[in-house]
């Protein structure tokens, strides 16, 4: 009988009594079933959606709400100041505490878009200026789902950060979440990853249903040969017209053009693989692993969830379109020369996007090979989301 006595407190002191004990306990183990879904949707070779961010969010989220396991402590980043509690983070933080703070001082993003610098090739851009319209128009799904959800009864500043997840790029996203709404994080975080995986699902039935099969047939003549003089400038010039303009997105545009400024220098190749490899590939894992650890079953289950992926959806889905229409202007003001396709690639989830309107002209051309032409918006649309950031933190923060 002592042995069962044991047996039964060890039990009742543990994470598994929590299930059935504990109101609402139920809910740590849908949580647990929702991070083996993404860990599924990562691993498996049908599947791969961003597995290098997907699998350890999926990870922390799993780890963070096994009951009683008490990885992070959210109320030290989260409370009535809405600052990090430092007295707290000294008596009870834990490793997870202490590498979320680059979430929540948001020094993450930045360094995420130094790596995306390095490996992104700002030529099609350069090349073809009227590129910046299609990326600029894509970010109109941020603005018509920030006004959705005011009307659902989000403050100003928690509309702004849902919708961000328009702009397909998870760093932004993540870095405007914890300025604007840090409670909100988890749940923005989980829908803008999710979104940016399906851009191959979600984006070609809105691209088909705007164009005709004319329009998608478009060949487009070969973008002019840039110097490497204007790849170096670029940058600079691109860093000192935002910093100047909006002060609030200076940090993500500029370690954006650092990073692309190591790249064409040609001149510190050892640190710009550093910070395109080493660096991003360190800074990826804490980021999704604190960012899966934030998503706690208390908080992440609930109405405002379900409208914040819903909305998400709504912004990415109005984004896409937004490209596409103004690709279809294009068209008609170049006579035929601006195939509109390459306008939904205006979202910033590089290079996918791009890939996508590639796939989708060969689908009714097969000599039609758009992928360099719709980089041109997909590397603007990285841009225009940090510019969109900067603006929605300068009305809210």
């Amino acid at each position: 009988m002592a042995i069962l006595s044991n047996i039964a407190e060890i039990f009742a002191n543990s994470g598994w009594a929590v299930f059935f004990t504990q109101p609402g306990g139920w809910k740590y183990a849908v949580m647990i079933a929702l991070a083996c879904l993404l860990l599924f949707l990562a691993i498996h070779p049908k599947f791969q959606f961003e597995p290098l961010l997907l699998l350890p969010i999926g990870f922390g989220m799993l780890i963070a709400n096994l009951p009683l396991d008490n990885i992070i402590h959210m109320e030290i980043f989260i409370n009535e100041t809405n600052h990090i509690d430092w007295n707290l983070l000294g008596q009870i933080g834990g490793m997870a505490d202490y590498i979320y703070l680059g979430v929540k001082l948001g020094i993450y993003p930045p360094l995420i878009f130094l790596g995306i610098g390095t490996m992104t090739d700002f030529e099609p851009l350069i090349a073809r200026p009227s590129s910046l319209l299609l990326g600029a128009a894509a970010q109109a799904g941020i603005f018509f789902t920030y006004v959705g959800a005011r009307f659902l009864g989000f403050t100003g500043a928690e509309s702004g950060a849902i919708g961000i997840i328009g702009g397909a790029d998870g760093p932004t996203a993540i870095y405007v979440a914890t300025t604007l709404a840090p409670h909100l994080l988890g749940s923005i975080a989980v829908a803008a990853y999710s979104y940016m995986a399906l851009v191959p699902f979600i984006q070609p039935p809105i691209m088909k249903a705007l164009t005709t099969e004319k329009e998608r047939q478009i060949v487009m003549e070969s973008p002019r040969k840039v110097s490497k003089l204007e790849k170096i400038l670029f940058p600079i010039v691109v860093t000192i017209i935002i910093g100047l303009t909006l002060p609030d997105a200076a940090i993500l545009v500029g370690c954006l053009m650092l990073g692309n400024l190591m790249k064409e220098s040609g001149v510190v190749e050892r640190i710009k693989k550093t910070a395109g490899n080493e660096l991003m590939n360190i800074i990826t894992i804490f980021l999704g692993f604190t960012v899966g650890c934030s998503t706690n079953a208390q908080t992440f289950l609930n109405l405002q969830t379900v409208f914040i992926v819903v909305l998400g959806l709504v912004a990415f889905s109005v984004g896409t379109a937004s490209g596409v229409l103004l690709g279809k202007v294009m068209c008609w003001a170049t006579h035929g020369k601006v195939n509109p396709l390459i306008g939904s690639a205006g979202v910033s989830a590089v290079p996918m996007a791009a890939r996508v309107s590639q796939k989708v002209g060969q689908e009714y051309n097969p000599r039609n090979y758009l992928l360099m032409h719709a980089m041109g918006p997909n590397v603007a649309g990285v841009i225009g989301s940090a510019v969109a950031a900067g603006i929605l933190i300068n009305m809210f923060s």
